[in-house]
């Protein structure tokens, strides 16, 4: 039976539940229509950092995080649409902006809750395009999907890139084993493209590998501290896998981008709507526990 219950937090929380599958998930729409849990048999998922995500002056590091119009970030913070020079911060501002919670649905589908994102005079700064952005939430199972439908509402064209930046929760990162449809990575700030062996060095300080050239539509994460498997699928508009991860901390990031870093100026698989159109891409993520 799926549910949707909502909790007065120190922000509105919306969970989904599917009591069956013994699974929840919890979505913030006022702190960037963020997913901020999402739990299957009692075991969370996703790695939250809770310090963070209390104060709003703060991005959020933890859950899924929300890319548009860019994902990573741009040559000089910048780049140019129809002549003029424009600004924006790494990953665009949709995480950072308050969504409305629109829409909500509990069927044999699965309890599903839309947030919604409209252009405003604080957008328009950055990013000259009128837009929607609805983006919907759907748990079924051990499933969660995401499927985020973008409305152009101007009279020109609407360039984009889209993306999520999902923290996942890791006990010993020594027992992943990584499963990419990739051979090849850039490290970033690089533009050479380097042989991948299927492994990591977790000694790293840092890493962030951004893998493109992909022959396949999903990534398979097996976790043996904790018992888990996750798979991410996406859909054929997405172009770039990006793992991130720090030493010391317990998560690592695999984010589905439509585009790479700095797509707004070189036009690499950047994806552009008609007026008055709509281009909807979808991804999905299931998690076996135990």
């Amino acid at each position: 039976m799926a549910t949707i219950t909502v909790e007065a937090r120190q922000y509105q929380t919306y969970v989904l539940s599917d009591e069956t599958a013994q699974a929840q998930a919890s979505v913030v729409p006022e702190r960037g229509g963020i997913l901020i849990s999402w739990q299957i048999q009692g075991q969370e998922i996703f790695y939250l950092d809770t310090e963070r995500f209390k104060d709003p002056t703060l991005s959020v590091r933890g859950g899924i995080p929300l890319l548009f119009p860019i994902c990573g970030n741009l040559a000089d913070d910048s780049y140019t649409l129809n002549g003029k020079t424009y600004a924006l911060v790494q990953h665009g501002f949709a995480r950072n902006l308050p969504w409305q919670a629109t829409q909500q649905s509990s069927t044999t589908d699965g309890a599903s809750l839309t947030v919604t994102l409209k252009s405003s005079d604080a957008t328009r700064e950055g990013y000259p395009v009128d837009f929607v952005l609805d983006y919907i939430y759907t748990l079924k199972g051990n499933t969660l999907e995401l499927r985020q439908r973008h409305t152009n509402l101007s009279d020109v064209p609407m360039p984009f890139s889209t993306g999520i930046h999902p923290y996942f929760a890791v006990a010993d990162k020594s027992k992943l084993t990584i499963e990419l449809p990739s051979t090849q990575y850039q490290l970033k700030g690089e533009a050479t493209l380097q042989p991948f062996g299927g492994t990591f060095d977790f000694e790293q300080d840092e890493i962030d590998f951004s893998f493109t050239n992909l022959t396949g539509q999903s990534a398979t994460v097996i976790d043996e501290a904790r018992q888990t498997k996750l798979t991410i699928g996406f859909d054929a508009h997405y172009s770039t896998l990006l793992f991130w991860t720090v030493k010391g901390k317990d998560f690592y990031c695999l984010e589905p981008w439509t585009g790479p870093r700095n797509a707004m100026n070189t036009g690499d698989h950047l994806l552009t709507v008609a007026p008055n159109d709509t281009l909807e891409t979808v991804i999905t993520m299931t998690a076996e526990v135990g």
